[in-house]
Parts: C-alpha cells; sequence; structure tokens
C-alpha cells in the first residue's frame, strides 16, 4: 500500500505545493519514505526523495517556490524493496525517448520473472523495487514513443498498480485491468489531478471528476484529457475489500462507494449477528474501529464510550516495517481511562486482527485498567491469508487467524471473554459492491489465477 498524487497544468504553475499537501493527505497509506518530481519550465526532469514522513523528507518551503508544468509525488509503505532511499518513489531516469517518472501503489507479481528476463538481456537494475521493472521495459521499447511504450509494458505485467506517470508533455495515471487499488481523477481551473483517494483531492480544493476504471490509461496533456485501454481483458473486476475495512480514509469515496458509509455498516451488520446481551458499552480500537464501532453501537442499543486516547504522533502500527517498531508503536500509542474502564463488561470494535500485537496489548491494558469482560467483535472476516496485491503480509505465519488452529485458541491467546468476526456476505454488502467485483483474497485465499483470467507470461 502506498499513495500516488500528481497534477498537470497547461502552464508553469507552482504545483509542487499541491504535490506536497496531497501527499499529507495520503499520508495514512505510507510512512517511510516521501519523494516528488517534476518537469521544469526548460523541459528537464528534477526529482527529490527522503525517508520518513512527509513533513520530514521534503521541504514545503523550498517546493511552493518551483515552478513545475507537471508534477507527482508518492509516500511509501514497503511491500516490494528494503525501505532505503534508493527504493523510495517516484523513481525517475532518462531513456532514449526523454524523462520518464513513475509513482507505483501496488505489487507487481510477476516482477521478479521480468527482472530476471531484463537482466539477462544486459538491464542494469538501480533499486530493488518492483516499479522499476516497469522503467527497463519501456526502455527496451525504445523504438515507439514513450505513451506506447508504457502501454506496451503494463500489458506484460501481472498483479496490482496504480500509477502516475510523468513525461516531458504529459501526465498519466494508469489502473491495472483488475482494479486492485484505488486511483481518481480530480481537477481546479485548468490543473488536473491523478490521486489515490479523493481526500486529498478536497484537501487542495479540486473537484473529482471520476475514478480511472481498471484497465484505463488516461493522458492529460495540453489538449486535456483523453482515455486508452490496456489491451488485456480481464474476466472480473478486483476492487480491494480492505480498503474499505482499513487502508483507506473514511472520508474518501473510492469507486463510487463512500468509505465512511461501508465501515459503519459494517458495525451495524456486526451487532446483528454477533450481538453481547452482557456488554454495559460499546468502545473502540482507535482509530481503525471507531467508524464500525458507532454503528454497533447503535444497531445495538448500547452507549459508545471513547475508553483509550490515542497520541496522534505515532503512525499506523500496523504498515510499520518490522515487529519491534509495531509494538513499541503500541506501548506509546494508546492509552487506556481507568475511569471509563474500571469494573465495566465492554464490547470492543476493530476492523481487523492482522498480526495480532495491537489487539493483545490493548486488551492487557485493559485488563490493568480494571476492565470485568471484554468482549471482542471484528468488522471484517479473519484475515488467513497473506496478500500480494500491495499489503505486506507475506506469509500466513504472520497472520493471527492463521497461526491458531481454531478462533478458540486466538480468543484464548489475546484473553478476552469473546471473540467474533463479521461474515463474508455480511462483509460484502455493508461494501455495497457485488461479491465477483471484489478481492477478498486475504480472507477466503481465492487468488488471481493470470492464466486464467488474463495476464502475461515471459
Amino acid at each position: 500500500m502506498c499513495g500516488v498524487f500528481g497534477a498537470f497544468a497547461r502552464s508553469g504553475k507552482l504545483l509542487l505545493e499541491d504535490i506536497y499537501l496531497g501527499l499529507f493527505a495520503l499520508q495514512h497509506r505510507g510512512q517511510e519514505a516521501a519523494g516528488v518530481a517534476w518537469i521544469g519550465p526548460d523541459g528537464t526532469l528534477q526529482s527529490f526523495k527522503g525517508m520518513g514522513l512527509v513533513h520530514e523528507a521534503l521541504d514545503q518551503k523550498r517546493l511552493s517556490q518551483i515552478t513545475a508544468r507537471g508534477a507527482i509525488g508518492h509516500v511509501r509503505y514497503s511491500t516490494s524493496g528494503a525501505s532505503i532511499i534508493t527504493n523510495a518513489q517516484p523513481l525517475a531516469a532518462n531513456y532514449a525517448k526523454g524523462p520518464v517518472a513513475i509513482s507505483h501503489n501496488g505489487n507487481i507479481t510477476n516482477a521478479e520473472g521480468i527482472r530476471l528476463y531484463l537482466e539477462n538481456r544486459g538491464a542494469i537494475f538501480q533499486s530493488t523495487t518492483d516499479t522499476e521493472v516497469i522503467i527497463h521495459l519501456m526502455a527496451h521499447q525504445s523504438h515507439k514513443a514513450p505513451l506506447d511504450a508504457l502501454i506496451d509494458a503494463l500489458e506484460r505485467l501481472n498483479g496490482a498498480y496504480s500509477l502516475a506517470v510523468l513525461f516531458k508533455d504529459a501526465l498519466v495515471a494508469a489502473r491495472d485491468p483488475w482494479g486492485f487499488r484505488p486511483l481518481i481523477l480530480g481537477r481546479r481551473d485548468d490543473t488536473y489531478y491523478v490521486a489515490s483517494e479523493s481526500c486529498a483531492l478536497d484537501l487542495i480544493g479540486a473537484e473529482v471528476i471520476r475514478d480511472v476504471e481498471p484497465g484505463e490509461v488516461v493522458v492529460i496533456n495540453d489538449d486535456g484529457l483523453s482515455s486508452l485501454r490496456i489491451p488485456l481483458k480481464a474476466k472480473r473486476h478486483r476492487f480491494c475489500s480492505f480498503e474499505y475495512v482499513y487502508f483507506a480514509r473514511p472520508d474518501s469515496i473510492i469507486d463510487g462507494r463512500c468509505v465512511y458509509i461501508a465501515r459503519k455498516e459494517m458495525g451495524r451488520r456486526l451487532a446483528a449477528v454477533s450481538p453481547c446481551l452482557r456488554a454495559q458499552l460499546v468502545t473502540d480500537m482507535p482509530d481503525s474501529g471507531t467508524i464500525a464501532a458507532t454503528g454497533y453501537a447503535d444497531a445495538s442499543g448500547l452507549p459508545y464510550e471513547r475508553t483509550i486516547v490515542r497520541n496522534r504522533y505515532v503512525g499506523r502500527t500496523f504498515i510499520q516495517p518490522t515487529q519491534k517498531v509495531r509494538e513499541l508503536g503500541v506501548q506509546i500509542k494508546l492509552n487506556p481511562m481507568r475511569e471509563v474502564i474500571d469494573e465495566k463488561s465492554l464490547v470492543v470494535v476493530d476492523d481487523s486482527i492482522v498480526r495480532g500485537t495491537t489487539v493483545a496489548k490493548v486488551v492487557s491494558m485493559m485488563r490493568k485498567c480494571g476492565a470485568r469482560e471484554i468482549h471482542m467483535r471484528i468488522s471484517s472476516p479473519p484475515v488467513r491469508f497473506p496478500c500480494y496485491y500491495g499489503i505486506d503480509t507475506p506469509t500466513r505465519q504472520e497472520l493471527a487467524a492463521a497461526r491458531f488452529a481454531s478462533l478458540e485458541e486466538l480468543r484464548s491467546s489475546i484473553e478476552v471473554d469473546s471473540l467474533e468476526y463479521l461474515k463474508e456476505s455480511d462483509l460484502v454488502a455493508a461494501i455495497g459492491m457485488p461479491r465477483d467485483e471484489l478481492c477478498l483474497a486475504c480472507f477466503n485465499g481465492e487468488y488471481l489465477k493470470e492464466g486464467n483470467e488474463g495476464g502475461f507470461e515471459l
């Protein structure tokens, strides 16, 4: 999971502050590194990248003074390649047909095979990210125009990619034929934008135009906006259900569905199928479980109370790169309030249990604050399978619901009085899309089989 943002104006403008603000709005999608790339008035490609959060990695004051025709940005959460500066994006290069820079959200599942294929033909890679294979595939088609070379490269990719690509005279937005990761278009006056989520467009005062469709390549240049198709037909869409469960900001609209409304409906449905008659109040795991918890409280008739205060200067523990950092993050991030918890029977609602790091520590802290009973309710099905499309859960051994033989064993390990999950059918209904339009692989193991559903084989 990463965040991409891009802008293009017919005339040179101070676009980079918009890029900075757009990345700031997408900070929840990646906290390891941030970067920008732009085409200056003289047509040259420039870039700047840094490790850490947006305000740490980038100089807002400096960026606000730079004139550019087009620019893209990226916040990184590593799913492919180590967390080092050489893997930070955008990846920028000058090849035979001119400058190109790419910001990528997703995970290219056949990148390793493509990389080996290209290295055996003389390609020298500068990073260990899957994104770099796109640039090399383009370079190996240097007899073609940049846009044609890009489309040819995309036709060879399997897996998930939502891209913002910057050329000398154009900004290109591209989304894989299955639509795993979100991508949306916006406009303010004569400037066009592309973003991972609509909340980034809201921040800069841009109007949402529409989502980039799965398999679509949108070209933004001096002539305005035009659309092409990747010549690869997918049998079905695979919009990521976990975007609605956890990843996306609740104030975003993704593929026509409001994330806030979906999460609240998850909570309502959870209360209907998994009530808790012994509970005195409903609370949440902040902030990922907050909206579902309010839905659960509404449907159950129980009062809702905030019982845990979150330190908002600490990042998201799930997407931290190492277990040690995740554990330390939980300790300094969340503080339960004894005055609200003591002698209470609680329903604690969370969006998911992935690795189990956060929930186990929070339950322990609640017990120390005097909680009489803790009943855990999860507003998604058990996460039992790794994601290969942009989420860093590479093995089943890392997933709490897969490590234990039963949910009863998981319940015992996190020391709650009861543990119940939302059913897959209720999750689908809450999101409000047809089941065959959603990717549910992290819940049911039904992965994309490229050979049967479109895709490229070397």
